[in-house]
């Protein structure tokens, strides 16, 4: 079967970085004749302008709808485009220009009908976006779950940077409504469906996240209270490691209180672990800056998602509502 590939992209008031992203399509090697569908949802700042100024080198199409979250654009892109192979990103990725070539060779290699490729920070990223970066990919801190280990066995691709069949999406109807959260939950049903997932590791973006220190530890906040409904959803999911979070940092304040208590070594030992982590990211990034900001990050994720998933774990434990009353601001209607 000839791969004819779509790349789908929702939006959502992100004119400067739909840009980005164009300008990096055009340089693509490997490209040969694929289509970008691009899906506005309901932005009040929408980038048609742009998508016209591009339309001349690229094969555009785009589509305005009411906002009904990313997950559901993207299932709309996927149903209005052409090819037969779709690749999913998120409006903030910039591409390399060997992407869809190590796309087209991972396939060939081996095919599946849904993969997913690992995100980095481009040298000119701000010094947060690349602490961030690191704190979200780094094995120290996430295991290695985004892609970034060799170890990964079954991979969860991650919509930002994802690879869906056709067939796959018409199988399995595409994303939910859940959000963060609507990619593991795909890759899930997908396993439950037959179909297998991989990780295509040169197929890395540049991921540009529009971020803050306060927009960091919501997203992260959000991502900790989906998991205990994904695992409701899908027992077959649940892991021990889905806690550490929580247990860090539980165990940070018994440290504390053991040091007002007089005895250091409990405490001692966050302090190593904060240690590594600076010197496994002056060793990435370089920099004696962002290795410092980069054990900030990773204390705020940590900080976020442990606390998001004590409360939805304890939450759907001990009420009888649905997650979708118990955490509204989680679901697209």
């Amino acid at each position: 079967m000839k791969l004819q590939f779509s790349f789908i992209i929702p939006v959502y008031n992100r004119p400067e970085e739909v840009e980005e992203l164009l300008a990096s399509m055009v340089h693509l090697k490997e490209g040969g004749d694929f289509e970008v569908v691009l899906v506005e949802d309901g932005s009040t700042r929408p980038c048609k302008d742009v998508t016209d100024r591009y339309s001349n080198q690229l094969n555009i199409a785009y589509y305005f709808k009411a906002n009904s979250g990313p997950g559901d654009s993207r299932n709309y892109g996927m149903g209005k485009a052409k090819g037969n192979y779709f690749i999913i990103l998120d409006s903030d990725c910039i591409l390399p220009s060997t992407y869809l070539e190590s796309v087209k060779k991972g396939l060939s290699k081996k095919y599946t009908d849904c993969f997913g490729g690992p995100d980095t920070a481009h040298e000119s990223f701000s010094a947060i976006q690349k602490a961030i970066n690191y704190s979200m990919t780094s094995w120290l801190t996430t295991g290695g779950i985004r892609g970034k280990s060799g170890s990964v066995n079954k991979f969860q691709p991650r919509s930002f940077n994802m690879g869906l069949s056709k067939k796959a999406f018409l199988t399995t109807g595409g994303f939910g409504k859940i959000h963060p959260g609507e990619d593991p939950d795909l890759t899930l049903r997908l396993w439950k469906a037959g179909f297998e997932t991989k990780l295509i590791p040169n197929a890395f973006v540049y991921h540009k996240r529009r971020i803050s220190w306060e927009k960091f530890y919501i997203q992260v906040n959000k991502f900790g209270m989906t998991r205990p409904i994904l695992n409701q959803w899908h027992p077959e999911s649940r892991k021990i490691t889905y806690w550490f979070p929580s247990l860090f940092i539980f165990g940070f304040l018994i440290a504390l209180l053991f040091w007002c208590a007089g005895f250091n070594w409990f405490l001692g030992v966050y302090g190593l672990f904060a240690l590594l982590i600076f010197i496994d990211a002056l060793r990435s990034t370089k920099s004696l800056y962002i290795a410092v900001m980069s054990v900030y990050a990773s204390a705020i994720q940590f900080l976020g998602y442990g606390l998001g998933f004590a409360k939805s774990t304890i939450l759907i434990t001990f009420s009888k509502k649905k997650p979708e009353v118990l955490f509204p601001n989680l679901f697209f209607k």
